[in-house]
């Protein structure tokens, strides 16, 4: 049986235990003086919207019935093995949009998964991929959200457990879970090669689906594009890797025709499923990045 005195020790050490936890929790973003001195590129912005594959999951939901289906004004279900998500409007409406978002705003969420409010995303937006983008990039794209038309568009809570437990506990997740460091190219390779690796590792995001994770649900990066369970939790999803020497395509170029045209030119599987919305968004990049995507897909053995 305790003692007083043993039961005193034992709560004042539950107690420091979980003020650690919350403190390791706080959601952590950059601040302004980590922003660089950037004259937004629209035109890049918009190519690297349709690379990040934004309208795939901020197309309007079904309830925006009068809304061009083309922006992403959110709403739409995203289904989880955690639960549903309603991801949020993009247009630049300021009341239920992104009209009023600071710069700095808009790169925390993006690349540090932390709201305008102060609290964690679930990383069921890939901000652990774009977390690799340059941040003037990221800039980028926010200069040509601003362009599209305002949609009025309020937000769906997720329907998900305990939400500010599991907001929380992303917190603790971070440690392992977002790796910040920034894409680097490789000098050894082509200059098509690198804008691939970039598309591919950062705005692309294919690791989110691609690579498995680990026990901790954050990406093996051990066996990165190697395939794993759909992320969805139904079905798998299949490896990017040895693509020309499993005979799925015969070399680059026919990598980037599949990406670039999908079933039109009888690429099995590649414009309907998931894949279907994916190829989509690549089809619309300019075909000197599809072909550089190609080109280092083609190199993954």
């Amino acid at each position: 049986m305790l003692s007083k005195r043993n039961i005193t020790v034992l709560a004042l050490l539950t107690a420091l235990g979980l003020v650690a936890l919350w403190l390791l929790s706080v959601p952590r973003g950059l601040t302004l003086a980590d922003l660089p001195q950037h004259q937004p590129d629209v035109a890049n912005g918009e190519i690297l919207y349709h690379a990040a594959g934004c309208w795939s999951c901020h197309k309007p939901g079904t309830d925006l019935k009068d809304v061009d289906p083309n922006l992403p004004a959110g709403g739409f279900p995203l289904k989880t093995p955690v639960g549903t998500f309603y991801p949020p409007n993009l247009t630049p409406d300021p009341a239920t949009g992104l009209g009023t978002w600071s710069d700095l705003d808009f790169v925390n969420a993006v690349q540090r998964g932390v709201s305008p409010a102060g609290a964690n995303l679930i990383p069921a937006f890939p901000y652990t991929s774009y977390a690799h983008m340059r941040v003037e990039d990221v800039l980028d794209i926010k200069a040509y959200l601003a362009t599209l038309p305002a949609i009025d568009s309020p937000a769906r809570s997720a329907e998900i457990p305990f939400p500010a437990l599991l907001r929380r506990g992303v917190g603790l997740w971070k440690w392992i879970g977002l790796d910040t460091t920034p894409w680097e190219p490789d000098p050894v390779q082509s200059a098509s090669w690198n804008r691939g690796s970039y598309l591919v590792n950062g705005p692309g995001h294919c690791a989110e689906c691609h690579t498995p994770r680990n026990v901790f649900m954050a990406l093996d990066t051990s066996q990165a594009l190697a395939g794993g369970p759909h992320p969805e939790g139904e079905g798998r999803v299949p490896s990017l890797r040895g693509l020309i020497e499993r005979g799925r395509y015969k070399d680059a170029k026919d990598i980037a025709s599949a990406l670039q045209f999908g079933e039109m030119l009888g690429y099995d599987k590649l414009s309907s499923g998931g894949m279907g919305q994916v190829q989509r968004n690549i089809a619309k990049l300019p075909e000197a990045d599809i072909q550089a995507i190609g080109e280092y897909l083609a190199s993954l053995k």
